[in-house]
């Protein structure tokens, strides 16, 4: 990734911090329900490859490097796309959050820094369970920045196909919360009968769709991120039973639709 760093971080004001204390349970709740590892199957991505994807972040998750707990896609210069869960407990308190963009190790200095100021999550999005995991439903979330980036949006489409490419910084192996390098790693679309017969009533077409395999998924700390067919972002991270699992793809959020 690119050396040359502009950090458009608004400061820090005692009311932001009064707020980090919210949005470190936001933080805790994504940890909390994601599956037990990420990217699996994946190679580190190559340097520059995705300028528009956003690693979402904030000083209250000091544990992770540059604070990144899930990520997120621009799809207008002053838009990011992720998923509700990631961001619904900091609605209140958005100038907590930042999204950091063309930085291929968030443990470096580098891209481009900059802060949320609103949050709107789909009025739709709703938390249910699953076999005693979290699940989420219309699970999207719009942040607008604090300011627009000079970075070309990356375009949307619906999932076709046969596959797909997810990119994240999530763990590589299971507990590992070290990984600071974006990695990306192909993976088969499921139909949607296999990702009813694995969830039941849990998975609406309507509204999500399910991709990975055993050997190829997403997981903790990815979420939020992209789904790509063809280069365009087709879907958004949302949730899964473990990672890797057989009989079990991930599930993404269709992005059909940002009009709510």
């Amino acid at each position: 990734m690119q050396d040359s760093s502009r950090d458009t971080r608004p400061a820090t004001t005692g009311a932001a911090a009064a707020a980090l204390a919210a949005v470190a349970l936001a933080v805790a709740a994504v940890v909390t329900a994601a599956p037990a590892t990420a990217i699996v199957g994946g190679a580190e991505a190559a340097p520059g490859a995705y300028p528009w994807l956003a690693a979402i972040g904030t000083p209250a998750f000091a544990m992770r490097p540059g604070g990144q707990f899930c990520a997120g896609a621009l799809i207008a210069p002053d838009q990011v796309i992720t998923a509700a869960h990631c961001a619904v407990l900091a609605q209140e308190a958005p100038g907590a959050l930042t999204a950091t963009f063309d930085r291929g190790d968030l443990a470096q200095g580098g891209g481009i820094t900059v802060g949320i100021k609103n949050i709107r999550i789909d009025p739709r999005f709703r938390v249910s369970i699953f076999d005693s995991d979290l699940t989420y439903h219309h699970d999207l979330a719009l942040l607008t920045l604090a300011q627009p980036v000079a970075v070309t949006p990356v375009a949307v489409a619906a999932p076709h196909g046969d596959t797909g490419t997810v990119v994240g910084w999530g763990a590589t192996a299971d507990g590992d919360w070290s990984n600071s390098r974006l990695h990306t790693v192909t993976v088969p679309l499921a139909a949607d009968v296999d990702c009813t017969t694995a969830y039941g009533t849990e998975f609406d077409a309507g509204e999500a769709f399910c991709a990975g395999s055993p050997t190829a998924d997403t997981g903790e700390f990815d979420s939020g991120g992209p789904l790509l067919v063809d280069g365009k972002l087709a879907g958004v991270t949302s949730w899964g039973k473990g990672s890797a699992q057989p009989g079990y793809p991930g599930v993404y959020a269709r992005v059909s639709s940002t009009a709510f």
